[in-house]
């Protein structure tokens, strides 16, 4: 199992206190029984139309997520997932099939809505709304995997000389809009000399250097955890 598969659900935890979720807890996990009758999906994207309910897993990274947070604020997301991963793989059977019994009473719901809806549609009000929900299907899923992959800590691309170049003066920059700034951090990018533009070359070899080495450790992380799908594919790592 993809072990962080529909992780919108648990980025969404990241707005909460971790704190706040804990205080009075009074034990390592927070009942499943509390939320299984209470649907939480729905959109206001299409007037009332639902969205997909969360997995049994992201319901329990959801709800430990910010728990984790809490008891270790330094931490690294990708050390608390693998944390939180070791941890669903440890819980009892009868604890998980609370989280799975929970998941299926909400797809139940989420199915009888669908239905409910389509049936008050138009054949051409249903294929306006079937292709708006696929465009925004589309959409969403590219910002959810942009997401997960920040939660995730993956390493930023290296930048090339003219961004470092960028990024440096621009806030040296302190007249005119943004669009008037970069035309004037263009023009004294092109009237730099050799010498001065190789001072910025360096520093993006040294920024290649620094993607390399974020990135062979990342993956390897990647892999410990069970999400090979993230590792690029010229790359081969072993799980330890």
């Amino acid at each position: 199992m993809a072990l962080l598969r529909g992780v919108w659900g648990v980025l969404s935890a990241l707005g909460k206190s971790g704190a706040d979720l804990c205080a009075g807890c009074g034990s390592r996990l927070r009942s499943p029984l509390s939320f299984a009758n209470v649907p939480r999906w729905f959109s206001s994207n299409f007037i009332g139309y639902p969205k997909k309910p969360m997995t049994s897993y992201v319901r329990f990274s959801k709800e430990q997520l910010p728990i984790f947070k809490a008891q270790n604020p330094d931490a690294k997301n990708s050390e608390l997932i693998k944390k939180i991963a070791e941890l669903w793989r440890e819980l009892p059977e009868a604890e998980k099939k609370m989280y799975e019994d929970a998941y299926r009473t909400d797809w139940q719901a989420y199915k009888e809505e669908i239905n409910r809806i389509k049936e008050q549609l138009t054949p051409s009000q249903l294929v306006s709304l079937e292709k708006e929900i696929m465009q925004k299907r589309l959409k969403k899923k590219a910002l959810i995997k942009k997401r997960e992959l920040t939660m995730l800590g993956k390493p930023k691309r290296p930048r090339s000389a003219y961004n470092i170049f960028i990024a440096e003066r621009f806030q040296e920059t302190k007249d005119g809009t943004s669009q008037v700034k970069l035309k004037t951090i263009n023009e004294s990018w092109k009237n730099l000399s050799s010498s001065q533009k190789q001072v910025y070359i360096q520093l993006a070899k040294d920024d290649k250097v620094r993607y390399y080495n974020e990135m062979k450790s990342w993956e390897e992380q990647m892999v410990e955890v069970g999400r090979d799908d993230l590792v690029r594919r010229s790359v081969k790592y072993t799980a330890k």
